[in-house]
């Protein structure tokens, strides 16, 4: 069997730190905006807790942790999205970023291969 490897380049990940809780539902935000899924898991932060605290505000322990790859053209709508969604405008409510790939590999099904390719010939 002959078996080829798919590698994407133009990707990127946005990584958002989230109150426990809060994923499915944010999640379902990114697909709305254009992701095609993520991943999530879960952590435990420290330091900011007692620091906002001070502040009144309660920020829980316990966090989920959203991570979607991204095609570079998608990831300004998708992280705007999220950012308003999740209302990391306010504080304690949880801190995004994205890191550039520089490789990633998947299985693409043929079809899509052959309308990217054809959109960058």
């Amino acid at each position: 069997m002959n078996r080829n490897i798919t590698i994407l380049t133009d990707v990127e990940l946005i990584t958002c730190i989230l109150q426990k809780g809060l994923a499915d539902k944010i999640t379902k935000v990114a697909v709305e905006a254009g992701a095609q899924g993520a991943t999530i898991h879960y952590a435990q932060g420290s330091g900011v807790r007692e620091r906002l605290g001070v502040l009144g505000v309660a920020v829980e322990a316990e966090k989920e942790v959203l991570q979607i790859i991204v095609s570079t053209e998608q990831v300004d709508r998708i992280f705007d999205a999220i950012y308003l969604a999740a209302e990391l405008d306010t504080p304690g409510m949880g801190f995004m970023y994205v890191t550039r790939l520089e490789k990633a590999g998947t299985y693409i099904p043929q079809e899509v291969l052959e309308k990217l390719e054809s959109r960058v010939s």
